[in-house]
């Protein structure tokens, strides 16, 4: 690690491809007797996930020496161990560094040159911010408490808004539709975590589809192809854009979630100085928190009122495209993975196939 002047780009592959990559550094050097090495860049993210542009990495690298046994012990790939450091995301559940299978095949491909028998590469990725910007993600929804996940530098990542999701999507529901075993009911959720959720709850009784942020037009397709009861099934922080008359739901498209939520208290009669304290929330969830400890009578009423509203707008979206008689239900779950709310279509619905939502308030 010693000996080598200081060069403001790296040149790294992509793995699975004979692509090269150049990623500009910040400020590097070794020390401990050149035992030790650090260095800094900064994430470009490409046209997707602006939270995290500019974000400052770092990294340090160093080398464990091992005894024979130890050494002995040593499988393919176990000589590199990665060490999420501050700011970067954990899974709550085990502890465990919240790392995708690209980044992981990143480090191992453009580390292997330096891998030395008898000694592991002990590798510490730190993200100065990534407590503070992870506050303003859905990331404890998934799980992953303490910072940003660690996904790859410039790695196409963000698929849920990309026409692709949409295509993989309507060919599913169509297969799904079109099965001889399929009697007009299905469930959508936007993405990974939904469909975990919804499966350990026990809504996969019926057929599930990933829909990705395309929930427009994919509601519409599932009217066409004669879908009767239709549930739709999310995150709060992202249903309620549906419940404002946004079907789009990634965020480079629209927002608004804060001004919908302050609409509907204002319908919901919520008293005025509730109303400020919403409307300059942080977050869904942060006002979500505020108005439960502030009236939770009210916090009721007003969430009810989305989950009613959600159900409500998505009617009259199909409305405007096409005539259909397809019943459309919701139910919401919160930032701990917690089924809280339900419109009267999707708490019959829910009742229907048996599902218990101790959690509904």
């Amino acid at each position: 690690m010693a000996g080598k002047a200081f060069c403001s780009s790296q040149k790294i592959q992509l793995p699975n491809t004979k692509e090269f990559i150049n990623v500009p550094v910040t400020s590097a050097g070794s020390f401990v007797n050149a035992q030790k090495a650090m260095g800094i860049s900064h994430c470009d993210p490409g046209l997707c996930l602006d939270l995290t542009r500019g974000l400052e990495i770092w990294v340090m690298l160093e080398y464990e020496t091992l005894d024979d046994e130890k050494d002995i012990e040593l499988s393919v790939d176990s000589w590199l161990k990665i060490i999420g450091g501050f700011g970067v995301g954990k899974f709550e559940s085990n502890g465990e560094i919240c790392l995708s299978d690209f980044a992981k095949q990143l480090l191992y491909l453009n580390l292997l040159p330096f891998k030395e028998k008898g000694r592991k590469i002990k590798l510490e990725v730190i993200f100065p911010e990534g407590q503070s910007l992870a506050e303003r993600t859905s990331n404890a929804a998934f799980g992953v408490v303490d910072g940003l996940a660690l996904i790859g530098t410039q790695a196409e990542v963000q698929t849920s808004a990309s026409p692709d999701q949409l295509h993989q999507s309507l060919d599913e529901l169509r297969n799904q539709c079109s099965s001889q075993t399929f009697e007009g009911a299905l469930t959508f959720v936007i993405g990974e975590n939904g469909l975990d959720l919804a499966i350990q709850s026990g809504l996969n009784l019926q057929p599930i589809i990933k829909t990705g942020n395309w929930l427009g037009p994919l509601i519409v397709a599932a009217a066409e192809e004669r879908v009767s009861e239709l549930l739709l099934f999310g995150y709060h922080g992202k249903l309620v854009k549906l419940a404002g008359g946004i079907f789009h739901t990634h965020h480079h498209l629209a927002d608004g979630r804060l001004e919908v939520l302050t609409a509907l208290a204002v319908k919901e009669r919520i008293p005025f100085d509730l109303i400020k304290l919403l409307a300059q929330s942080a977050s869904i969830e942060s006002a979500l928190l505020i108005l439960e400890e502030q009236d939770p009578l009210a916090a009721k009423k007003l969430w009810l009122r989305l989950a009613r509203e959600v159900e409500k707008r998505s009617h009259e979206y199909v409305k405007r495209y096409v005539s259909s008689s397809i019943k459309i239900g919701a139910i919401l779950f919160d930032r701990k993975r917690q089924l809280r709310w339900a419109g009267p279509i999707g708490l019959k619905k829910v009742n229907a196939l048996g599902v218990t939502l101790e959690v509904l308030s």
